[in-house]
C-alpha cells in the first residue's frame, strides 16, 4: 500500500485540479495551440514576398496614373496649339483681305482721282483754246468747232439721245425744245434772239449750260448715262 506522501507526491506531479483535469494536459494542450498559431503567420521571406508585390503593383499603379496625367496634359497642351494655330491663320486672313480691300479701294480712288484730273486739264486747255466758232451750217460741225473731240463726242452723245440733232426737235409732253431740249426752249434767248432756227445759238447755250452744271460735257454725260436726263 502505497503512503500519503507517494500519493501527495504523484497528485502533485500529475497535477489534479478541483475539476479533475491534469494539469499537465492543459499544458498539452494550450501548447499545442500556441504551435498551431505559430505555424499559421508567414516566414520573414515569404512576409518579404508578399510585401515586395504590394509595392511593386502600388508603383505600377502610380506610374499609370502619372503617365495618365502626362497623356491629358500633352493632349491639352495640343488642342491648345491647333486652336491658337486656327485663331492666328484666321488673324492673318483677315488682316491680309482688309489689306487688299483697303489696296483695291485706293488703287480705284487713285485712278478715279487721276481721270477727273485729266478731265480737268483737258477741259482747261479746251477752253484756252484759240477756236474759230463755226456760226452756220451743220450742227455738228458747228458742234466740233466749239471744244475739243473728247467733249464733242460726250455733248453729240448727249444731243444725239435728246434730239437726234434735229434743231426744231420738241419734246410733246414737256415742251422740251432744241437740239439740246432745254427746258424751256425760251431759256436759250439768253444766247441768241435766234435760239428757235440756229444751232449755233442752242449749241452755244447747252454747251455753257453743261459747263456751268457739270464741269463739261463729258461730266453731263456722266451723269445722263446714270439717270438718262441731265
Amino acid at each position: 500500500m502505497a503512503s500519503a506522501t507517494a500519493v501527495t507526491a504523484v497528485g502533485a506531479v500529475v497535477g489534479i485540479t478541483g475539476t479533475g483535469a491534469s494539469t499537465s494536459n492543459a499544458q498539452t494542450v494550450d501548447t499545442a495551440s500556441s504551435t498551431t498559431k505559430l505555424l499559421d503567420v508567414p516566414g520573414t521571406a515569404q512576409a518579404q514576398q508578399v510585401s515586395t508585390g504590394v509595392l511593386q503593383q502600388a508603383d505600377a499603379q502610380t506610374a499609370a496614373y502619372d503617365e495618365a496625367q502626362r497623356f491629358q496634359a500633352a493632349e491639352a497642351a495640343r488642342i491648345q496649339a491647333e486652336q491658337k494655330a486656327a485663331a492666328d491663320k484666321a488673324a492673318a486672313d483677315k488682316a491680309a483681305a482688309e489689306k487688299a480691300a483697303a489696296e483695291k479701294a485706293a488703287a480705284a480712288k487713285a485712278a478715279a482721282d487721276k481721270k477727273a484730273a485729266e478731265e480737268r486739264a483737258e477741259e482747261a486747255a479746251s477752253r484756252s483754246e484759240t477756236r474759230t466758232p463755226v456760226t452756220t451750217g451743220d450742227p455738228k460741225a458747228i458742234a466740233r468747232s466749239m471744244m475739243n473731240a473728247t467733249q464733242f463726242q460726250c455733248f453729240s452723245n448727249i444731243v444725239q439721245k435728246e434730239s437726234g440733232w434735229r434743231v426744231t426737235a420738241t419734246n410733246p409732253s414737256s415742251g422740251a425744245y432744241g437740239l439740246v431740249q432745254a427746258l424751256p426752249g425760251s431759256k436759250m434767248a439768253s444766247a441768241g434772239a435766234d435760239w428757235r432756227t440756229n444751232p449755233a445759238t442752242q449749241i452755244k447755250w447747252g454747251l455753257n449750260y453743261m459747263n456751268s452744271r457739270y464741269g463739261s460735257p463729258c461730266g453731263a454725260w456722266s451723269f445722263w448715262q446714270s439717270h438718262h436726263w441731265y
